[in-house]
């Protein structure tokens, strides 16, 4: 075995970093509004949906309804709250977003998230530097790449 030929193939996590320019505020910012609008479709969706599976089972159900129907209402009340708790939790957040978009300054580098890749490594090689690489995008063309690839 040649010890200067072996290598070894390893991931690692790669950061992706975006220049803030208008286009790049646009889009995200136009991104997020769809997203909540999707939230406020969900949020009236589910709302109906309690509403009609309350309504059903009142139907399907004695007058007055006893105890255990009372129970199945609660039950599926206690449901599209918690759900509802969760929609609106999403749609907070998003909305925090919108609003850290807007005061982002342009020429300002922003976290876009990560993605895992494959380099190889051979003897002698400094794993770390190796390890910390970043991609930076301006309108999503690869402007950099930082770091030992």
């Amino acid at each position: 075995m040649d010890l200067p030929d072996s290598q070894l193939l390893l991931k690692r996590v790669v950061s992706i970093k975006a220049v803030v320019t208008q286009r790049w505020k646009d889009e995200t910012q136009q991104l997020l509004q769809t997203q909540i609008s999707e939230l406020d479709g969900q949020l009236q969706q589910l709302e109906i949906q309690g509403q009609r599976a309350v309504t059903e089972i009142q139907k399907q159900s004695l007058q007055p309804p006893g105890p255990q129907v009372m129970q199945q209402i609660e039950s599926i009340q206690t449901q599209v709250n918690q759900q509802k708790s969760e929609l609106l939790e999403q749609k907070n957040m998003a909305l925090q977003q919108l609003q850290q978009v807007q005061f982002l300054e342009l020429k300002q580098e922003v976290s876009q998230g990560q993605v895992e890749g494959y380099f190889s490594v051979k003897l002698g090689d400094n794993l770390i530097s190796k390890m910390n690489v970043e991609v930076l995008l301006h309108d999503g063309v690869v402007m950099e790449i930082r770091g030992n690839i």
